[in-house]
C-alpha cells in the first residue's frame, strides 16, 4: 500500500511539469498580416506588432500599432486565471488569462466604458502564425474581429 501511494504521489508531482511542457510557447516577434485579418466595422490599424515573452505561467505582450484604435500597450498576465490590470489610453483594464486546450483565453473588462473583450489566441502552421480571435461586447452591441500575425 505504501509503495502504491508513493508511486501515485511521485506521478502527481511529475505530471504538472509534463502537462505544462505540452502547452505551446507563444514567445516571439509577431507582425500583423492585414490581408488575413478582419476588423469588421472597426477601423483597422495600418500596422500592428506584438512582442510576446511567454515563460509559463507568465505572459508579457508588448503591442504597438499605427492607425486604428490606439498606439499600443504593455500587458502582463499569468495563465492561471489570476486577475491583473493595466492602463490603456488612460482607462483601467481588469484582465485574466487561462488555458483552454492549446489556446490562451484572455478576458478583459474596461468598466468605465462598459467594454468586455475575450481574446482567444492560438498558434498554427507549426508555430509560424498567431491568431487572436477577439469578441468585443459594448453597450452598442457585440463585434468579432480576427487578427492574424506572422512570426518574424
Amino acid at each position: 500500500m505504501k509503495k502504491t501511494l508513493g508511486a501515485v504521489l511521485a506521478l502527481a508531482l511529475f505530471a504538472g511539469p509534463v502537462a505544462a511542457a505540452d502547452k505551446p510557447d507563444f514567445s516571439g516577434d509577431w507582425k500583423m498580416n492585414a490581408a488575413k485579418s478582419q476588423f469588421g466595422s472597426m477601423p483597422a490599424p495600418s500596422t500592428m506588432t506584438r512582442k510576446v515573452t511567454h515563460a509559463e505561467p507568465s505572459l508579457l505582450i508588448v503591442e504597438e500599432q499605427t492607425g486604428g484604435m490606439g498606439s499600443g500597450n504593455i500587458r502582463k498576465y499569468t495563465t492561471d486565471g489570476k486577475e491583473t490590470s493595466f492602463q490603456s489610453d488612460g482607462a483601467d483594464v481588469a484582465t485574466s488569462a487561462v488555458w483552454d486546450g492549446d489556446a490562451i483565453v484572455v478576458a478583459s473588462n474596461v468598466a468605465i466604458a462598459g467594454l468586455h473583450f475575450v481574446d482567444r489566441m492560438t498558434l498554427s502552421d507549426g508555430g509560424k502564425t498567431l491568431t487572436s480571435a477577439v469578441h468585443i461586447s459594448t453597450p452598442q452591441g457585440d463585434l468579432d474581429i480576427t487578427i492574424v500575425f506572422d512570426r518574424q
